[in-house]
This record gives structure tokens, sequence and C-alpha cells, in this order.
């Protein structure tokens, strides 16, 4: 193990990072706040300044990918197709099988300049929590019960807001609904075999009403769907602690622009067409485990600086007094000065701990069990 790696895996190194994060999260968060002020007078400028403030979190999720662990991201796509991405507003499909896939979505935002818009469906309990939550709700993100009856009206209130967003955005959709395991795997394919549809090996049965009324909703104002397939070379298993540690990974995405017209306005017609997709996603994955390549041309769009260049802001602007705080319990020898920030640092810790464990597969939502087994009765 070299030096930097070395220092890489300290969990002093770990805690720094997390609490540029937090604290500039929040502050950030506070900003948003005020942003609200400006709403009724210019909700567009409101609009393109919560892009960047929102840019100003996410970046930093991207940064410990493309920068600390040094993560190889691989672009599999046609280049007729490269020329458009970050150029138009597009509905994205992601596969959701890995701890990260998110963050490599964020990522593909951050190459073609769309992070700070991005848009996401996200369950309505997300936009309570601090940081991520709070900068969602306000981007406007599209939130949801995950009760359809409920759903589906203000599902298609907040799409249709989004039909004058000032600046281009991509909608990034884990149709699934839920990560990928073997148990889930299991009781989604006993639904498919229930319904008569063809089972899948890599993937779970799409849910199709959000991703159709989402269609439904944004056709005229997206101009494209892009079906994108993750996967990872050497059978990698990717976590976030492992970018943590400054662990390098290799990952591949294949992305397929599909123009919006071509996916049926009809809701059983675009669930058919739904279920289809993910058959096929099914067959690139099947290839790309027996070949170690997706289709296309393979790129590598380059990394852009700014993610770096703001976690670095932040980061000269909040260890400068934490620096000087240290100094300071040191100095003042106080035991309740001393125990009180032992005991800050336990919280940093378990807090840390605690957002790491959320992303983990073992523990992530139950809500595709659930639901499969309530269709399976």
């Amino acid at each position: 193990m070299g030096v930097l790696e070395f220092v890489k895996s300290q969990f002093l190194c770990h805690l720094l990072i997390c609490y540029v994060f937090l604290v500039s999260g929040l502050i950030i968060n506070f900003i948003q706040l005020l942003t609200l002020l400006i709403w009724p007078f210019n909700k567009q400028f409101y609009r393109r300044l919560n892009c960047r403030l929102g840019y100003c979190i996410a970046s930093q999720m991207v940064a410990l990918l493309e920068w600390w662990s040094g993560t190889e991201c691989r672009l599999y796509t046609d280049l007729e197709s490269y020329k458009l991405y970050g150029k138009e507003n597009a509905i994205v499909i992601l596969n959701h099988n890995f701890e990260i896939d998110f963050l490599c979505g964020w990522t593909f935002c951050e190459r073609f300049g769309v992070l700070g818009s991005s848009k996401v469906l996200a369950k309505k309990e997300l936009s309570y929590v601090p940081l991520i939550g709070w900068m969602w709700y306000f981007l406007e993100i599209v939130f949801c019960k995950r009760k359809w009856d409920e759903d589906r009206t203000m599902v298609a209130k907040s799409l249709q807001n989004l039909r004058d967003y000032p600046v281009n955005y991509w909608f990034l959709l884990h149709c699934e609904g839920t990560r990928f395991t073997e148990k889930k795997h299991q009781i989604s394919m006993q639904v498919a075999e229930a319904k008569g549809l063809p089972k899948l090996k890599y993937h779970l049965l799409p849910r199709t009403k959000g991703f159709c009324v989402t269609v439904q909703n944004l056709r005229n104002s997206v101009a494209a769907v892009y079906d994108s397939t993750l996967n990872f070379r050497n059978n990698e298993n990717p976590t976030l602690l492992g970018l943590l540690n400054g662990k390098k990974y290799h990952a591949d995405l294949y992305v397929r622009r599909i123009p919006l017209e071509n996916i049926p306005e009809d809701e059983v017609e675009c669930s058919n067409w739904l279920h289809k997709l993910y058959q096929e996603k099914d067959a690139f994955q099947e290839e790309y485990y027996k070949t170690g390549r997706f289709p296309g041309q393979a790129v590598s769009p380059p990394r852009r600086p700014w993610a770096l260049l703001n976690f670095l802001f932040w980061a000269a602007l909040l260890l400068y007094p934490l620096g000087h705080l240290l100094v300071s319990v040191i100095s003042t020898g106080s035991s309740m000065t001393l125990f009180s920030f032992i005991a800050l640092c336990v919280a940093a810790s378990v807090g840390v701990r605690w957002m790491i464990g959320v992303t983990e597969i073992d523990k992530g939502s139950s809500y595709g069990n659930k639901d499969l087994q309530r269709k399976t009765n």
C-alpha cells in the first residue's frame, strides 16, 4: 500500500470529508431556504440559483467518486447520440443493482453539465432529510408516498410544473422501484410468472405506472429517453465505504437514446414497451458478463474540474475554523471542553457510519419485498 492509499484509508480523513459535506450542506440548505423569498417575484431566477446551490451539494459526492477514489467511468453509446447529451431534456432509466449506482447516475449528469438540474422520483419521507432531501425539495424534485391512488395526481402535477423549467434537466428513474437482491428477484419473478411476462435474470420487474405518468406529463417537453445500463468490470462490487477508502472502481455504462415520440402514448402499450425494454436490458447484461463490454462505441467523457474545485472551496472555508477550535480545546485543557469535543467526534462518527449504512444493499428498502408479496397474494 502506497502512502496516498494509506492516507485515504484513515478514518480521520473520512471524518474530515464528511464534516465538510455535512456543514457545507446545512449552510447551503439555509441559503436555499432564503431563496424562497425570490420565488414570488422571479420563479425562473429562483430555479437557476437553486440549480447552482444544489450542484454545490451533489458535486461533493461526485468528487468523492471521480477525484478521491479515481473511479473510471466508460460510456458505451453511438456517437450521434453522444453529441446531444446535455443539450436536451431527457428521462434517464437506470438499473438498480449496486450500492453506488445512484452516484454513477449523478456522475453521468456531471460529465454533461446537468447535475445541478437533475431530477428524480423519490419517496416523500426523503424531503424531510437534511442536506440531500432538503436540496431536492428546493429543486422541485417529484416526491411520492408510494400509494398510487394518492400519488398519481400529485406526481402528475409536479411533473407538469417542470415543463417550463429554464435549463436542461435529466429526470432519473429507477423503474424497478427498489435495489436488486436475490430475495427480491425471486419474488419479482413469481409475479412475472403469474402475469405471463418473460422472466428477467439481472433485473426486477419494472414498475410501469411511474414511468408511464412521467412520459405522459413530460411529452413535448422532454426529447428522449436515455436507457442506461450499468455494470462494473472484473465483477467489482462497489460500495460507498470503498469509495471513502479511496478504492478505485471501473464503471461501464451503456446508454441508448430513444426519441420520446417512439414511445406509445397509450398507458397499456407504454407499459408493454417498458417490459420489452427491460428484456433488452437483461440481454445487454448477459452479453456484458460474457464479453466484458456493451454494444456501441466506447468513449470516456472527460472529468470536469468544477466538482473538485467546489469541494476544495468548502474544505478551505470550513477546515480552518475547525483547526482553530481544536487548538483552542487543547490549549484550554478544560475537561468539560475536551469531553464535549470527543462526544462531538463520536456523534459524527456514528452519523458517518449511518449515512454509509443507508446505501448498503443488505439494508436497502423492504418496500419491494412487501409490494411484490402483496401482488402474489
